[in-house]
């Protein structure tokens, strides 16, 4: 892998990360563009103890546009971009419209690939594995900015998501705090851990998946399986067998390995509402809309979680769709809009049979 910094003209971080190290990245941004101005701020709502982040700037995003005027394709034939240079492999930079910014975090989008009309799992193994090298490199360098506590390296797919950029890309965020669901995790092994003299709750639950029948796939060094109170229609959790704080720990063999169970998980995930094992979706079915995200530990203090330390957190990437069956969305209403109190009208068990039953032959 070969990494290029430059600057954009309203002078946010672009970084190219190439397949070849001989690639020669020397494009400048021509756009007339002036200095971004956000208006980020983070409210604590003292009720629920958690954080907001409000950002009225992003009101004017780019929204939809047409093909031809995706701000996420390559800078050709005298249209500007996001991006500068003809064509990349993957590309990160400083979001334009950030949610978090300045001493409240930052964002950044990251280009899976040059193609517009391609998704992750349309990606060969090499060019997963160098995501994978981009998720890590930023993780590592985010981490050592001083506002940031956590780092969230996630992908929307899919109108249906919320996404307005129709291009294969997925964000970072590195947020001022540790976020409410993983301090959630992190008070669960705290408790396991004083209730059992010891033991670790993630390695407890993986051992329990791993004998019973939500297991989707299972690789030398990754295991995936549907989790026995899935909050989704369609949920997976993709855990290293080797348990890891973040992504920085994984081994060689585990990062060789990831692309190969993840690229299978996705391609499944565009099977699951085929009607058959195999084929095309449904007419005029649209791709599974998904959500993709990485769960890692915090690099902030966890002296509120008495005993924990951040290696006893289990990285895990969490892989999840809202249509609940052909042409149905699971929409989060009043029950879980208001109590934050799931209803899952797919069994975990069914899913994960129709998970392996989708497998590639």
């Amino acid at each position: 892998m070969k990494k290029t910094s430059t600057r954009l003209a309203d002078g946010r971080e672009l970084i190219y990360y190439d397949l070849r190290d001989d690639a020669v990245r020397e494009a400048v941004d021509r756009r007339p563009l002036e200095r971004t101005v956000t208006t980020s701020g983070i409210r604590r709502d003292v009720l629920l103890g958690d954080q907001v982040a409000i950002a009225s700037h992003r009101q004017g995003r780019t929204y939809h546009p047409p093909a031809d005027e995706c701000p996420l394709c390559p800078s050709r034939d005298g249209r500007l971009s996001e991006i500068p240079d003809s064509t990349y492999d993957v590309v990160v930079f400083e979001n334009r419209f950030p949610s978090l910014a300045g001493p409240f975090g930052r964002c950044e989008v990251v280009c899976f690939t040059s193609d517009h009309d391609a998704s992750f799992a349309d990606l060969t193994e090499e060019q997963a594995g160098l995501v994978l090298d981009a998720w890590t490199d930023r993780t590592a360098e985010l981490s050592h900015l001083p506002a940031v506590e956590q780092v969230f390296c996630f992908e929307n797919r899919g109108a249906e998501i919320g996404v307005t950029l129709g291009h294969p890309h997925g964000q970072i965020y590195a947020y001022p705090f540790t976020t409410p669901r993983t301090a959630l995790m992190l008070r669960s092994l705290a408790a396991h851990r004083e209730a059992t003299g010891g033991e670790n709750l993630f390695d407890a639950v993986v051992a329990r998946e791993l004998a019973g029948e939500r297991v989707v796939l299972e690789g030398e060094h990754w295991v995936a399986f549907v989790p026995y109170a899935a909050h989704w229609p369609y949920e997976v959790h993709l855990y290293p067998r080797r348990r890891v704080p973040d992504l920085l720990v994984l081994d060689e063999a585990a990062r060789t390995e990831f692309p190969q169970v993840y690229l299978e998980l996705l391609r499944r995930f565009d099977r699951i509402f085929d009607g058959g094992a195999g084929g095309e979706h449904a007419a005029g079915e649209p791709p599974t809309p998904y959500i993709a995200a990485w769960h890692q530990a915090p690099f902030g203090a966890l002296e509120e979680f008495e005993g924990v330390s951040r290696d006893d957190f289990a990285c895990h990437l969490e892989l999840f769709t809202i249509r609940r069956t052909s042409g149905k969305l699971k929409f989060l209403a009043g029950s879980e809009s208001g109590m934050n109190v799931f209803i899952n009208d797919v069994p975990p068990e069914a899913a994960a049979e129709r998970l392996r039953e989708v497998a590639s032959s």
